[in-house]
């Protein structure tokens, strides 16, 4: 008997224990919702202010056809870089290339065959955007950069032609 009345106490020490489960189960899972909505609001947030250079959206309208890419010089560009808290001047080493976008209105009159020529105006863009970064701040937000480089030349310009700066550059 007593062992009848020991396993009928487990069997609701059981019960309870499954019933109080799905209860934390069910509170856990509506908090846990609305944690991940407000950790989704906040990181939108600092997003937006990480970021900080207002971008065109043209970029995205640009379809891969109608994408030129162009590509700086033949040669690696070699930029001297803000000395940082070491006190040592630092490089950076590498290639930049232009987007272009081939059907908007202004790309024949700007990208014709002597294009080329005002490459030295676009590298000058690009050694005075850099130099005013140490190496840590260079290589630790090229997004930023690159915007910087894409609003100064379109600046140049004065059109929006030109979508897109990518670089490679090794910081030494």
């Amino acid at each position: 008997m007593k062992k009848n009345l020991l396993s009928i106490i487990i069997l609701a020490l059981l019960v309870v224990n499954i019933v109080l489960s799905a209860i934390m189960m069910i509170s856990v899972t509506s908090a846990s919702k609305k944690t991940a909505a407000l950790v989704a609001d906040i990181s939108t947030i600092i997003g937006l202010e990480i970021d900080g250079i207002e971008k065109t959206g043209v970029a995205g309208a640009v379809s891969q056809q109608d994408t030129v890419v162009y590509t700086l010089s033949n040669t690696e560009m070699t930029i001297p870089l803000k000395a940082g808290a070491d006190g040592k001047v630092h490089y950076a080493v590498g290639k930049v290339s232009l987007s272009i976008n081939s059907t908007h209105e202004d790309y024949a009159t700007y990208y014709t065959e002597d294009f080329s020529s005002k490459e030295g105006l676009i590298e000058d863009i690009i050694f005075s955007v850099l130099a005013n970064y140490t190496m840590e701040e260079a290589s630790g937000n090229p997004s930023q950069i690159k915007a910087e480089i894409l609003q100064k030349i379109q600046e140049l310009y004065g059109s929006d032609f030109i979508f897109g700066v990518s670089f490679s550059f090794l910081y030494s």
